[in-house]
């Protein structure tokens, strides 16, 4: 389904046309001046030159084509040679009519892929903190409009757990129980089933280890050792890995849970630790992979680089993999598994050098074809108010739990205000959803390449372009609707009616951009559209709340076609929420 723009400018081209000029003069644009019209064409401007008249005479000529367009309830010519245009009451409410639950008019005209998009990324056996957060909420907003858009979508995790931090917590683990059987080398029996430390233990147990391998060469150097054995297969380190994963995924999900995030794939480094044999023979079979100082490399700089791209290493000098091997040999796994059109990292912006690198070389030696689209979406910092990366007040990196339950604080306190009709129990809920939606709008809102300032007492506020004012837009939506309904009001199939009030009619046309809005935040990557979207959203309603009676409403047919429009007012307003990871209360 084409979007309202290009169905009105497909209408002016053709009057274009029939006066005689090039259709693709007819390109119809959102009006820069709303006080004196809704949409606007500026193709007469372009033609004068070659049709040798004035602009304004070639718009005039248009305009008179428009006269009887049903679309149009005004059509007109503006010097210096501007068309501009007004949408008829009754053309725009068979727009919105037409715009039914679940997908309210939009449809992928494009082709339907299959995309992997890579999201997350924690290390297992350290705690989340806010560094995470960006990944896993951008990621799974990214994952949820290209779903709605038609895409069959595959969210992967793809943790951090095969790495260093294994051999650190494997070192100080046989440092402190020695005598656990995972150590000795000739123990044939059955391990035990439980693990050997608690969430809690590991938790204090990886920054330990990290401590001692930067002070203590001779520790770090074991920690490698054991890195490397567990990599090569060593029994016992392997079980004791399972049990750091099942007990440090288990406390992931958990925390994923509370953020509304979710993933297909809860794969990781080590999924692809199988590969990287294979990936170092294709890398040597195809002539490009060559020694350089003792290492492993491929060049990926090209010609017309205008800066310098490093060579990409695949193996360091004493054969150890890098994050370069393994995110190759995922790329490997990916394609042989899954046979994606399209790869999409969501990462800190500040490895786009080593994605850049990682892709060329995949590209470069046939590990993906050709036709892969690999994209990399950075992300900016999170920062205080300081302008600084977000910390504690102690200066430490402050845990994802701590935000949050800092937030939830914040926003009970506000709740917790006299004539708040609810109970104990229900306020508390409503805060932790409305919490999350101050968290994640905050985020999200932002252009996702951006920096920002985490401010709690913004985020959190009811006012301004935030989570809970959204959502505290959709419930007062709610309550209208609640109270027609007990006054014994019908909210089935309702028509909407043409607009009475130049408000009214604000509100219409913007929901009539629920298409597009989802389309460009699709094709950009960008959430942050969709935040926009639903501010302005927002801020019509409430400006034709104001100034409209609806259940006061006498004539009953009017006041129906006032529940009909709110009610699809909610239904878009709560579909953007849910393209975002959010919810909405029932009250507030």
């Amino acid at each position: 389904m084409k979007s309202l723009l290009e169905v009105l400018s497909d209408e002016v081209g053709a009057a274009f046309e029939k006066a005689g000029y090039r259709r693709e003069a007819g390109n119809v644009t959102l009006s820069n001046r709303p006080d004196l019209c809704e949409f606007q064409c500026n193709g007469a401007l372009s033609l004068a030159k070659e049709a040798h008249k004035a602009p304004i005479a070639i718009a005039e000529e248009v305009a008179g084509f428009l006269i009887e367009n049903p679309c149009f309830s005004e059509a007109a010519a503006v010097k210096p040679g501007f068309l501009n245009l007004k949408l008829s009451g009754e053309y725009l409410v068979g727009l919105l009519n037409s715009m039914k639950a679940p997908d309210f008019g939009y449809e992928n005209s494009g082709e339907k892929q299959c995309i992997i998009l890579d999201y997350g990324g924690p290390n297992v056996a350290k705690p989340l903190h806010i560094g995470h957060l960006r990944s896993a909420i951008i990621g799974d907003s990214i994952r949820r409009i290209l779903s709605f858009a038609g895409h069959r979508v595959i969210g992967d995790i793809h943790l951090g757990d095969w790495g260093l931090q294994m051999g650190l917590i494997i070192t100080e683990l046989k440092k402190r129980k020695g005598g656990l059987p995972y150590f000795d080398e000739s123990f044939d029996g059955e391990y035990p089933k439980e693990p050997p430390f608690t969430l809690s233990e590991l938790e204090e147990i990886y920054p330990t280890a990290s401590l001692k391998a930067k002070e203590d060469e001779a520790y770090k150097k074991e920690a490698m050792e054991a890195t490397l054995d567990l990599q090569h297969g060593r029994k016992g380190y392997y079980v004791l890995w399972r049990h750091i994963m099942n007990v440090s995924t288990e406390d992931l999900k958990r925390n994923y849970r509370n953020l509304n995030v979710e993933f297909d794939l809860w794969k990781g480094e080590s999924d692809a630790d199988a590969y990287i044999p294979k990936l170092v023979e294709k890398l040597k079979e195809s002539g490009q992979a060559y020694e350089s100082q003792g290492a492993l490399v491929v060049d990926v700089s090209e010609e017309d680089d205008k800066k310098e791209i490093p060579p990409c290493m695949i193996l360091k000098s004493d054969g150890a993999a890098l994050y370069t091997t393994t995110d190759l040999g995922t790329l490997m796994q990916r394609e042989e598994e899954y046979h994606p059109d399209r790869i999409i990292y969501v990462v800190d912006k500040r490895q786009a050098l080593h994605f850049e690198q990682v892709f060329r070389c995949a590209k470069k030696t046939g590990i993906v074809p050709e036709s892969m689209r690999l994209d990399f979406l950075g992300f900016g910092t999170m920062n205080g108010p300081d302008g600084q990366p977000f910390k504690t007040r102690e200066g430490g990196v402050m845990r994802l739990e701590a935000l949050i339950s800092d937030v939830n604080a914040n926003m009970l306190e506000k709740m917790c205000v006299d004539g708040v009709e609810l109970s104990e129990k229900e306020v508390r809920e409503t805060a932790t959803i409305v919490a999350l939606s101050a968290i994640k709008y905050g985020d999200l809102s932002n252009q996702a390449s951006k920096d920002y300032v985490f401010d709690i007492e913004k985020f959190t506020s009811f006012e301004g372009n935030t989570g809970p004012y959204i959502l505290y837009t959709i419930v007062r939506i709610k309550s209208i609707l609640r109270k027609h309904a007990e006054a014994g009001g019908s909210l089935e199939k309702i028509k909407i009616l043409p607009p009475e009030s130049g408000q009214e009619k604000a509100l219409m046309l913007k929901l009539t951009q629920f298409s597009a809005t989802v389309h460009t935040a699709a094709a950009e990557l960008a959430p942050h559209k969709i935040c926009a979207f639903m501010y302005e959203i927002a801020n019509e309603f409430n400006r034709f709340y104001h100034e409209t009676k609806i259940l006061s409403e006498e004539n009953n047919e009017r006041k129906q076609s006032l529940i009909g429009l709110i009610t699809l007012t909610r239904e878009i307003l709560s579909t953007c929420l849910g393209l975002l990871g959010m919810e909405a209360a029932e009250k507030m």
